[in-house]
């Protein structure tokens, strides 16, 4: 049997559905709907409605981007799905308990995609995953919910996500796409759809597992780099040594990599190397030096609050009973998202060595942070009183001098919080510190 023609339409006039609208689907959304008919589809009803009024909660598109995007529109049934040609799914994949991959959402999108699939269709994924799952897990579902067969009924493509959250400069359309296909037919005909969208302009590679792996690899470097950096940080910091004249001096050397130490948190850097120890273990490989830059990254936590316990103590003041402030709940700057941040792993070791610990995090959600962490977060105007829109200097005057905490530890610096004197939060006699300086105040 004759394969179908690829598409029943022009890419010109082809309807495309999105499945799933987080920080990745929303954005690729609204660059498509500037151009093609697009369809920005996601199960959760307040996040639907929310796109529809132009409003995007967790701070990475602004308005203007929706106006700009007259031919998109916001579902929530996915029965209205059926009349795309393309379907874009970036749903999210997370890991279990046990640091496995969680396929739950592929799964799901799978299942509601291939129902809807007429012959012809393309299926492009942008979840990061490890190399083989689109082939091997997800072509899989989607011949069984449509009656179809890859390549001879529809299409697949892979072309990862490439988004670094509250990242202004590095926006989808100024960041070099990956692109692939399940034939050469697909591929060529993805690649022309993201190259019409993106002026940085697109990769074409020979295949879906190569497009899956160069995924995986970006962020596995980043997360051994930065292992290296906690390592040596631990070393470093046991031998009595400041991290950051170290770093500053190593960083005159033309060809030192600027990483930096910390808790490793977000959707990728501390979650994509499972998927590659994953794939490893399946097909019986090592990956010693992945797995162990994980172990590092994942022990920075107890580490820290260690280090502050231990700071503490040189000031004469027990950590049971002690009040510390913890600047930075996001698990990055400017950024409002929460998931997956190790803030919360911070703040258990050190409760669990009996300190008394208080949030500072002016850009964060305070409801969700309590309905998905059970934990409360304060904001500047907590610190400073009730003083309406005033000036950076004027709440750095109207903090109160006398300190409140016996230890202060920036993990998360937000420019929105970085007009507060944070040091003079530290009792007389507490401890300020950060990643690469402990001072006495």
């Amino acid at each position: 049997m004759q394969a179908p023609p690829l598409q029943n339409t022009p890419l010109e006039s082809s309807t495309i559905a999105i499945i799933g609208l987080g920080y990745v689907g929303l954005g690729l959304s609204l660059e498509l709907g500037k151009r093609y008919a697009t369809l920005g589809y996601d199960s959760d009803l307040t996040r639907v409605r929310e796109l529809e009024s132009s409003y995007d909660s967790r701070g990475e598109c602004e308005r203007q981007a929706f106006a700009k995007a007259l031919k998109l529109r916001f579902v929530c049934n996915p029965s209205e799905l059926k009349q795309a040609q393309i379907y874009i799914i970036a749903v999210p994949t997370p890991i279990t308990h046990d640091k496995l991959p969680d396929l739950s959402y592929l799964q799901s999108a799978c299942a509601l995609v291939g129902a809807l699939l007429d012959p012809g269709d393309i299926v492009v994924f942008e979840s990061t995953t490890y190399p083989t799952c689109t082939r091997t897990f997800c072509a899989p579902l989607l011949e069984s919910a449509s009656d179809l067969v890859l390549n001879r009924g529809f299409y697949l493509g892979y072309s990862p996500e490439r988004i670094n959250p509250s990242d202004k400069a590095h926006t989808l359309s100024q960041v070099r796409k990956i692109t692939s296909g399940s034939n050469d037919k697909s591929a060529a005909l993805i690649d022309k759809l993201y190259a019409s969208i993106i002026p940085a302009g697109t990769h074409l590679v020979s295949s879906i597992e190569v497009a899956e792996a160069c995924k995986a690899l970006e962020n596995a470097q980043r997360d051994v780099n930065i292992a290296l950096m906690n390592e040596a940080y631990m070393l470093f910091d046991t031998l009595g040594l400041d991290m950051g004249e170290i770093l500053r001096a190593a960083s005159t050397k033309w060809n030192f990599l600027p990483f930096h130490p910390g808790l490793v948190g977000g959707h990728c850097i501390s979650v994509d190397p499972y998927y590659l120890a994953h794939i490893a273990q399946q097909c019986g490989c090592e990956s010693g030096l992945i797995t162990a830059a994980r172990v590092v990254n994942e022990s920075m936590a107890a580490f820290l609050a260690h280090k502050i316990a231990k700071s503490l103590a040189k000031q004469g003041i027990a950590v049971l009973g002690s009040r510390v402030l913890i600047v930075g709940f996001a698990f990055k700057k400017d950024c409002r998202d929460v998931r997956n941040t190790k803030a919360p792993l911070l703040c258990a070791e050190l409760e669990a060595l009996g300190a008394r610990v208080e949030v500072l995090d002016s850009l964060v959600d305070r409801e969700l942070v309590r309905k998905s962490y059970g934990r409360e977060i304060l904001h500047a105007q907590d610190l400073v009183g009730d003083y309406g829109d005033l000036e950076a200097q004027s709440v750095v005057d109207s903090l109160d001098s006398g300190g409140r905490y016996d230890a202060v530890f920036v993990n998360i610096l937000h420019t929105c919080d970085s007009m507060l004197d944070l040091r003079a939060l530290c009792k007389r006699n507490g401890v300020f510190l950060s990643i690469n300086e402990i001072s006495p105040y």
